[in-house]
């Protein structure tokens, strides 16, 4: 008994540790910040999913906002001979259709599939 109360003596903070309160505090505290199931580290997992989520669905909300719009356009005739024009590249019997691209448009489009593989 004389070795803890010499610990005791030497080291003051050493009497506080030894509290049962202190040691089951810190127990419990161990627990919920590393061994639990509703831990501190599985929330920042689960926050970071959250928030990569979130991105996501604003990001397909533009999308979806988007497309409505362009729904709307093509209720006119007009907006759908554009759109299939523009696209598909339809055209009509009696035209040609004359494809024109610019260095700088392919150069871009080689680099993506280079680096890609």
């Amino acid at each position: 008994m004389s070795y803890i109360q010499n610990l005791k003596d030497k080291y003051p903070w050493f009497k506080y540790i030894g509290n049962r309160y202190v040691l089951v505090f810190l127990f419990f505290a161990v627990w919920m910040l590393f061994l639990d199931n509703y831990s501190y580290l599985e929330h920042r997992v689960l926050n970071k999913e959250l928030d990569e989520l979130e991105t996501n669905k604003k990001y397909y909300q533009d999308e979806i906002k988007k497309d409505c719009l362009d729904i709307k356009r093509l209720n006119n005739p007009d907006q759908i001979e554009k759109y299939a024009r523009e696209k598909y590249y339809m055209k009509r019997d009696s035209e040609d259709i004359y494809i024109i691209e610019f260095e700088e448009d392919i150069l871009p489009k080689e680099e993506e599939n280079n680096k890609s593989l």
